[in-house]
């Protein structure tokens, strides 16, 4: 069982710069005992001989091939464009003047 207190609990909230009020510090002080706990389960359950993973089941390439379907031709594009120069879509500076 970790033995976190309500002391040490505002202590690490002064040292992350998070000020906690005492309804909080009561309920994060019974849940990081829960987390340190459930931590240290897990350490036991693991051992040198069980192989580390990043998934469960192994993946292979999910991507679809490459192929080019039908595309829109320049006028469909830019036949809802408030505003085009004919081949492409045409705004306004954001950047301002200085450029």
């Amino acid at each position: 069982m970790s033995e976190f207190t309500p002391e040490l609990v505002r202590h690490l909230g002064v040292l992350s710069r998070i000020r906690l009020s005492d309804e909080e510090v009561e309920r994060l002080t019974g849940e990081l005992d829960a987390i340190v706990d459930n931590i240290a389960k897990v350490s036991e359950v693991a051992t040198a001989d069980v192989p580390a993973t990043s998934h469960p089941v192994p993946l292979q390439n999910v991507f679809r091939p490459d192929v080019v379907g039908d595309t829109l031709t320049a006028e469909q594009a830019l036949q809802n464009a408030p505003d085009s120069d004919g081949v492409r879509f045409r705004v306004t500076a954001i950047l301002g003047e200085e450029q």
